[in-house]
């Protein structure tokens, strides 16, 4: 019995070291070189009737791995997506939480993301984006099903003349349907009508303000985008989808909100992206949904006021 709680001790203590290290760019290289992206998914595998310590903190030490393309692609190819998606349907918030962050991080990749399709990962990711009582975990998994779905369908469904083919075509449809419907219910759930109402027809700063502390969510200041990142986001505005434009514009501005921890990043990689133009088009667009109008306003806003602080 006490030999069992030493080792669960010490793997408890290796991932969270391991999850504290993974925050520092060169720590991520070496903790890769060194096979600990083997030996994590391999603990993630092993740790679904562990206790919740060690499940959050084999997926925070994933998810912060993630951050890394190269680590990214590296954790699918190990085999990383499958115990990520079971911790992700954990009922413990901590536990889901940080799986759906390690999920978002790998879905940005078109094979990870086909991995997520194929491993089931999407019925998960629906179930938090509308189920989770963590704000982070529903943000998270609407960013990741974002990522999933911005992409042309072709790449992931079969194809082919045959009938099963034709069937599971419907069926990645209908899944699809369903996820766009979930991250449009998570966006519309920060929708305060007065104070949207009030935003459309004012730029003022108290109006767009009132907005903009309303659909806060602060723990997303924590939160760094790399620029291909928030050039997907930009690109995202763009998207033929209301949802998922108004979903792009719902993260940016989480993204950039003052104060947040990395808000300066994220505005000078927007100004880089030519977001300013995208926003503005999207601001004014007749057929663009409200929250997505009100929104990209915001960020405007956010945008000039962080290049005059850096003026001063």
């Amino acid at each position: 019995m006490w030999d069992f709680m030493f080792l669960l001790t010490n793997r408890q203590e290796a991932a969270g070291a391991l999850w504290n290290l993974s925050f520092d760019d060169k720590n991520r290289e070496a903790i890769a070189a060194a096979g600990g992206i083997a030996a994590l998914v391999s603990l993630a595998q092993s740790c679904s009737n562990s206790s919740q310590c060690l499940q959050e903190r084999a997926a925070g030490a994933l998810w912060g791995l993630s951050v890394s393309e190269a680590n990214s692609i590296a954790i699918g190819q190990e085999g990383g997506v499958a115990p990520l998606i079971a911790l992700a349907c954990s009922d413990i918030a901590d536990v889901h939480e940080t799986a759906a962050g390690a999920l978002w991080n790998l879905a940005f990749y078109p094979t990870n993301a086909l991995r997520i399709v194929e491993g089931g990962g999407v019925p998960a990711l629906i179930h938090l984006c509308s189920s989770s009582v963590s704000k982070m975990a529903r943000l998270m998994a609407a960013l990741a099903l974002a990522y999933v779905f911005d992409q042309r369908t072709e790449e992931f469904a079969p194809g082919g003349p045959s009938s099963e083919g034709t069937s599971k075509t419907m069926n990645f449809d209908e899944i699809k349907r369903v996820a766009l419907k979930k991250i449009e219910a998570f966006v519309l759930s920060f929708s305060v009508p007065q104070k949207f109402a009030a935003a459309m027809v004012s730029s003022a700063p108290k109006a767009l303000g009132q907005v903009a502390e309303a659909v806060r969510i602060p723990e997303a200041g924590h939160l760094r985008c790399s620029a291909a990142e928030i050039g997907r986001f930009v690109a995202m505005l763009r998207n033929p989808s209301s949802i998922l434009k108004a979903c792009s514009a719902f993260a940016l501005l989480q993204f950039t909100i003052p104060g947040g921890r990395h808000t300066l990043h994220h505005t000078s990689l927007l100004r880089n992206a030519g977001a300013p133009r995208v926003l503005r088009a999207a601001a004014a667009a007749a057929t663009a949904p409200v929250e997505a109008k009100v929104f990209a306003k915001i960020l405007l806003r956010n945008l000039e006021h962080h290049h005059l602080e850096t003026l001063n």
